[in-house]
């Protein structure tokens, strides 16, 4: 098995080349970290393309995620899948608008990070958006570091910093799930808010500084995201996160939360939450409970929809799905794949939420095509939950 064929992306299917890179602002665990997917020109000379593990701890915290050797475990992932390249410009030529683009902040899933969403935001950048997936900083992601200054002096700015990295956080004996993990949802929220009022000084043609070494630049954007066209987008753990973010900041005009867990949500949320909100759910991770509370949400605010995605599992969602050989099938049981062919699955959820987007962001597309699939109508859908978890 050739290792660049471990994971197949679909190819995108809108009118822009895509380009992407990696934004780190401040010198500090405040700070921000995220990734941007963008509509690109086409360059002069041939692009790089970007790893899709960006670096070799991100494998040894995916194997101490998944609880296996951190050692062993992050030299087989780095085997399997540490030369596999995004089909994408790295730090690409932006492909200025001036009516501006759209705007998409992603969350990621617990025990992830800012590349294993690369398939949706390839193909949601190839269509005319921005997108921004944050790297989230709350002990979550299955690794993440941020850069300060170093004790030396009399050195130039990038040479005086120094990474410390931000290992995952197990549960500690006697902690309950509940207690860690809504303290970071509410943590998340922050961080996807200071990624928009980044993008925001960016629009504004403010100067942010992105400390990375060879980090792209941010003022190309400048007059280029259309902050009144902004939506909040996460899976699993980055579901909820959106749903709370939609409520907290009313900028952000609808979410998008693939197959939400929603176990972190403070009940006393469920009074205060703001629509609309689209769950897109795989068929075999919700339970009665969490369908219960997203139709909580449903309830309050008409144009929020459930659907779920026959024949998908929970990681049918994630870059995951689209990995191949058997190497890396070491790490992941059959949850990895569903019955649904993962490029068809890929293309209904990216189609449902394209109408979706349109719908509440009033874009001037031809996405409502797909109307229906927001209703959950169409291949492989159902509205609501699966027959097995519709509550009487």
């Amino acid at each position: 098995m050739g290792v660049n064929q471990s994971v197949g992306f679909p190819p995108v299917t809108g009118p822009h080349l895509v380009g992407c890179g990696d934004v780190m602002e401040g010198q500090s665990l405040q700070g921000s970290f995220f990734r941007l997917f963008y509509p690109c020109q086409e360059a002069e000379e041939t692009m790089e393309q970007p790893l899709w593990i960006p670096r070799y701890e991100y494998c040894s915290g995916l194997a101490n995620y998944l609880q296996f050797n951190k050692h062993w475990g992050g030299l087989l992932f780095n085997l399997a899948v540490g030369s596999c390249r995004l089909p994408v410009s790295w730090n690409g030529p932006f492909k200025s608008k001036d009516s501006g683009y759209p705007l998409i902040i992603f969350s990621h899933g617990l025990g992830a990070f800012r590349t294993l969403y690369s398939a949706f935001c390839m193909e949601l950048a190839s269509r005319g958006f921005v997108v921004a997936v944050a790297e989230h900083r709350d002990q979550s992601a299955a690794t993440t570091y941020f850069c300060k200054k170093a004790p030396e002096k009399n050195q130039t700015i990038n040479e005086s910093l120094e990474e410390e990295w931000i290992p995952y956080r197990q549960l500690g004996e006697g902690e309950t799930e509940f207690h860690v993990r809504n303290p970071q949802a509410h943590q998340r929220v922050n961080e996807c808010v200071r990624v928009l009022r980044i993008l925001q000084d960016v629009t504004a043609g403010r100067t942010v500084l992105n400390i990375l070494p060879g980090g792209l630049d941010l003022m190309t954007f400048k007059g280029s995201i259309d902050m009144s066209r902004v939506a909040v987008m996460g899976h699993s753990f980055g579901g909820t996160t959106a749903i709370l973010t939609l409520a907290k900041e009313t900028q952000f005009r609808c979410a998008v939360a693939l197959d939400a867990w929603m176990f972190p949500l403070e009940r006393g949320f469920y009074p205060k939450a703001r629509g609309p909100v689209f769950f897109i759910n795989a068929e075999k991770f919700q339970t009665v409970e969490s369908i219960n509370l997203m139709k909580k949400i449903c309830t309050q605010h008409e144009q929020s929809k459930i659907i779920t995605v026959l024949g998908s599992v929970h990681r049918s969602q994630t870059d995951f799905a689209f990995m191949t050989g058997s190497l890396i099938s070491k790490f992941f049981s059959s949850q990895t794949r569903g019955s649904l062919d993962p490029y068809e699955g890929q293309q209904i959820v990216v189609q449902a939420m394209l109408a979706f987007l349109q719908k509440h962001l009033d874009l001037k597309e031809d996405y409502d095509q797909w109307n229906n699939l927001i209703e959950g109508i169409g291949p492989s859908l159902t509205p609501g939950a699966p027959h097995h978890l519709s509550s009487l």
